[in-house]
């Protein structure tokens, strides 16, 4: 499905009822919009694992404009601030009220600054493996300098160049990388979901080359408009958004709760599937 929203189109699916019979009555059910991380993913990662989430919401998906199926348009307009504007256009598009917004990695980014810009618009704001500001990316080289293998080394190079070439090469580097997102990582396993997914490199050589908008961003000093009840996993062994990055959020979201998961690495719906999807829904569905 597709919502023409201000200057582009943005692909969306849903999964879950919206309203479910309980006795004489429909109850209507929270909306989990599930933000994909990235840059230059789509959100089929959160496939088939986020189904988990339905016993307790409707989820929707969507992809990040420039990436996935959603429209491509300028490419200058692939930033963090024009997807939280997509974020809230499509909220409005599909007549939602407050939402339940999950931001993974780079989704968490996008996430935290709507949340922090609309906060009437978040009913619940959960942020798995993400970081505020830039310096997730220094501090990655560092961490990767210290555990990562030549060849992770020479791949990892790309990021933060800006210069993977196609498609392919994308595809390659979550191969390779794979044994430092995961603690749980399986290559056999992992090649199904690489070769779904849509990968877009331009969109993730704009936002990490040296003069990419990750390199810059810092939502530190919009954190305390947050107002939404948060929760915050981070993964002890995560490599490109350590748990410290987590730590910091926790420091400056009013009625934020930190977890850290100690068996997980970045890609925490792999590593620890059960325990993210119960705290979620446990901190969504409350006491």
């Amino acid at each position: 499905m597709y919502a023409e929203i201000r200057d582009t189109r943005i692909f969306f699916d849903i999964e879950g009822a919206g309203f479910i019979p309980e006795g004489s009555q429909m109850r209507k059910r929270p909306v989990g919009f599930a933000v994909h991380g990235g840059p230059g993913s789509d959100h089929s990662g959160f496939k088939p694992s986020y189904a988990a989430l339905t016993k307790a919401m409707q989820v929707v998906y969507f992809d990040h404009r420039g990436q996935g199926r959603s429209g491509r348009g300028d490419p200058a307009r692939w930033t963090l601030d024009e997807n939280v504007e997509d974020m809230e256009a499509l909220r409005c598009h599909l007549g939602c009220g407050p939402i339940v917004s999950i931001g993974t990695s780079y989704g968490g980014m996008v996430a935290m600054a709507h949340a922090a810009r609309y906060p009437d618009a978040v009913s619940h704001l959960v942020l798995v493996v993400t970081a505020s500001h830039g310096g997730f990316i220094p501090r990655a080289q560092e961490i990767l300098v210290e555990r990562g293998s030549p060849e992770q080394q020479a791949l990892c190079a790309k990021v933060w160049q800006g210069g993977f070439k196609d498609e392919a090469e994308l595809k390659q580097y979550y191969r390779v990388m794979g044994p430092l997102y995961s603690l749980r990582f399986d290559a056999a396993a992992a090649e199904d979901g690489i070769a779904r997914t849509i990968h877009s490199p331009e969109a993730l050589n704009r936002a990490f080359r040296p003069d990419g908008f990750l390199r810059h961003f810092d939502l530190r000093p919009e954190l305390g408009r947050i107002t939404a009840p948060t929760l915050i996993l981070a993964g002890r062994h995560d490599w490109i958004c350590p748990p410290e990055f987590s730590e910091e959020i926790h420091k400056l979201i009013p009625s934020s709760r930190l977890l850290i998961l100690e068996d997980s690495s970045h890609s925490m719906r792999v590593d620890a599937p059960e325990r993210l999807f119960g705290e979620i829904m446990a901190f969504v569905e409350g006491p």
